[in-house]
């Protein structure tokens, strides 16, 4: 398998890389929720995807994936990135990325140019 992505220009330790999470937010059937967001909170970008396992691919987690994502990423962080996918049944559970949904669903902060309402399918 592919090594997730990783974008370092400045050649920076990876535990200093902010991170960008793609996960599945839930879904049904054939029809399953990718999203990306920042670690600050800022969502950059959505995906439908059929199955979980393609999100990897189609959001541009794993390296050489979808270039096209990457320049926009490289936009938001252009010091540096580090890509990383959690699956629908670890969303609740991983702290960072509920930490940047918090604050992608804090009141005072300003929409983007990309969706902004994020709300988290939960586990039943």
């Amino acid at each position: 398998m592919r090594e997730s992505a990783i974008y370092n220009p400045h050649n920076k330790p990876l535990e200093e890389l902010p991170v960008i999470y793609g996960f599945n937010n839930g879904g049904a059937d054939q029809t399953w929720y990718g999203q990306l967001m920042a670690e600050d909170g800022t969502p950059l970008g959505s995906h439908i995807c059929s199955n979980e396992s393609f999100m990897l691919n189609d959001l541009g987690i794993l390296e050489g994936r979808r270039p096209d994502r990457h320049e926009h990423f490289q936009k938001h962080y252009p010091d540096g990135y580090k890509m990383e996918f959690v699956s629908h049944s670890n969303v609740d559970e991983h702290e960072k990325l509920m930490k940047a949904i918090r604050i992608a669903q804090a009141p005072d902060n300003p929409p983007s140019d990309q969706d902004a309402s994020i709300t988290v399918s939960t586990k039943e």
